[in-house]
């Protein structure tokens, strides 16, 4: 690959190109994925994307549920919102693991617009921070008890460690989450199982318990049990992320392709599920077990060591479950930071046209999540994540349901999906409108605007609307609203003979690199001679001029 640069008069677009693409070489900020870079096996993505569900945050959800609701409400609660999770999801990680697309550059073209994605890039980047802080708070309290490190030096501690992790992109985290898997796994999966056998009796205990209210089967206890579930949904973007890295789908390698796409992006909630049933499981043994437990019962520190204890000295047992706590806030903290500062850049380049480099955004995003650990909000955790599923819920609902009805059922949307500016329109009145009404109606609706009977349900109302409204709008709008060009003035195939995205290589006018067909696009202006050149999706969102940017069919 070429680094070479060629001049160019447009006004600063060439500085801010070169920037990005040079860090983009380890995370593409803000573009395609290239074929030339996806060299992992489908099995290596798929354990780098299901590394990042280390997070003990589950355990935790699930001991607020159980305690709150108790033990009947919150399987129930966590099945139907795995069941939404999965269904939701899967459409999304076929388009990232087929197209080689973040959830961005998807959302673009499925409904949102070339700058209407900016809007869903905040409530993803929102989500990332909120949960880094989450699960630095998790690693805090175990840097506490094992080593009598106070509460506000472990978030700090825990944020800090993170960020040089982050810096080199794909190629690191790969490492990092393949090596840590087997570890975490044995440290989780063995001292639980040993509680189960040797202590036949916890399972009666679990099954009998019916929380705060003492009541019984609830729809509503489980319908809120559910809420704070479904703020997981935004996970399919961290998911993604790594997706976006899967090597062309080919008859040779399509089994183990379709299996780590779907275990690697929505099969996530599945492994989820069963972490937060594992979380309200030990709760309830220590709230039944230990006097005083009720207090610390929703810590996941707190449960592995007492699991552990039982089965070794105290001394091993602290150790091994402080060990447990790293490791699982590590695999999922890199996730968080890296795919927090992807949407922060790709959000604010797209406005600006300028490129303050990953590596700003990742501070900031970190900084945010420190700020959000020393105000504690480990102790409103049931209420910001229950606030946050409606908002989630209407973006990842609005995409899956523009992608599954709109694209294939209505055939309104284009099917292949398009993210470059001049080929979309800025704003596309179908995800804007759906995503309005579904997250408007449904936080108003959590905050008992439309009584306390319905209260509940604010994130089925969330799924539904966005269901609705999303092929209702396109049917308003005739899908008028999606392309703005069909035409990008390359004449070379956009996808080779399997139908995956072509590796033919044309050279950008901007930065004198190549790359990848599908991410180039003819520029509006012709080049020295009068002939057409060409300039990456990159470089096309760094021009201010706006003068490369092709006019409307």
């Amino acid at each position: 690959m070429s680094v070479e640069t060629r001049p160019t008069p447009d006004g600063g677009v060439s500085v801010d190109a070169q920037a990005a693409t040079r860090e983009s070489l380890e995370d593409y900020t803000l573009r395609f994925a290239p074929r030339s870079y996806r060299t992992w096996t489908p099995a290596v993505v798929a354990t780098s994307a299901l590394g990042g569900i280390a997070y003990l945050a589950d355990f935790s959800i699930g001991a607020n549920i159980a305690l709150t609701h108790g033990t009947v409400n919150g399987l129930i609660g966590i099945l139907v919102a795995a069941a939404i999770i999965f269904l939701s999801g899967f459409p999304l990680a076929y388009y990232a693991a087929r197209y080689n697309l973040d959830l961005d550059l998807i959302t673009r073209g499925s409904g949102f617009g070339y700058f209407g994605s900016v809007i869903t890039n905040v409530i993803f980047a929102s989500f990332t921070f909120i949960f880094f802080a989450l699960e630095g708070s998790i690693m805090a309290q175990g840097l506490y008890l094992g080593l009598g490190i106070p509460l506000w030096i472990g978030y700090l501690v825990s944020t800090l460690m993170i960020f040089p992790l982050v810096i080199y992109g794909m190629k690191t985290l790969a490492k990092l989450q393949v090596a840590t898997t087997p570890v975490w796994l044995v440290l989780m999966v063995i001292p639980v199982a040993y509680l189960v056998i040797s202590h036949p009796d916890s399972v009666g205990t679990f099954i009998a318990f019916t929380g705060e209210s003492g009541e019984g089967v609830s729809f509503a206890s489980a319908m809120l049990a559910a809420g704070v579930c479904l703020s997981l949904i935004a996970q399919i973007a961290e998911q993604i992320d790594y997706l976006r890295f899967m090597p062309p789908r080919t008859e040779r390698n399509r089994r183990s392709w379709w299996a780590a796409t779907i275990l690697g992006g929505p099969g996530w909630v599945i492994f989820g599920a069963i972490k937060q049933i594992l979380g309200m499981f030990l709760a309830i043994y220590l709230v039944s077990t230990v006097p005083g437990a009720r207090d610390f019962a929703n810590e996941p520190v707190q449960q592995f060591l007492v699991t552990y204890e039982q089965i070794m000295p105290a001394w091993l047992a602290l150790v091994l479950a402080v060990i447990l706590v790293v490791i699982s806030q590590v695999k999922i903290n890199v996730t968080n930071a890296y795919s927090g500062s992807l949407a922060w850049t790709n959000a604010y380049t797209r406005v600006t046209r300028r490129y303050p480099g990953r590596l700003v955004f990742l501070a900031v995003n970190l900084g945010i999540a420190l700020l959000l650990m020393e105000a504690n909000m480990f102790d409103v955790l049931n209420g910001i994540l229950s606030f946050y599923a409606n908002l989630a819920m209407a973006w990842i609902c609005v995409v899956a349901s523009d992608i599954v009805l709109n694209k294939y059922l209505l055939k309104l949307s284009p099917k292949r999906p398009e993210f470059r500016r001049g080929m979309l329109y800025d704003w596309n009145p179908v995800g804007i409108v759906s995503l309005v009404l579904s997250g408007g109606v449904s936080i108003a609706i959590y905050f008992g605007a439309f009584g306390a009977a319905v209260q509940p349900f604010s994130p089925l109302f969330a799924v539904g609307i966005a269901v609705v409204a999303t092929p209702l709008m396109a049917v308003i709008t005739q899908g008028r609203y999606y392309l703005r060009r069909t035409d990008d003035g390359i004449d070379l195939p956009m996808l080779d003979e399997h139908g995956n995205p072509s590796g033919a290589l044309l050279a950008c006018s901007v930065t004198g690199m190549e790359f990848e067909r599908p991410d180039m696009i003819a520029s509006a202006r012709p080049g020295p001679n009068g002939e057409r050149i060409y300039l990456s999706s990159l470089a096309l969102t760094t021009d201010r001029t706006g003068e490369h940017v092709l006019p409307k069919e």
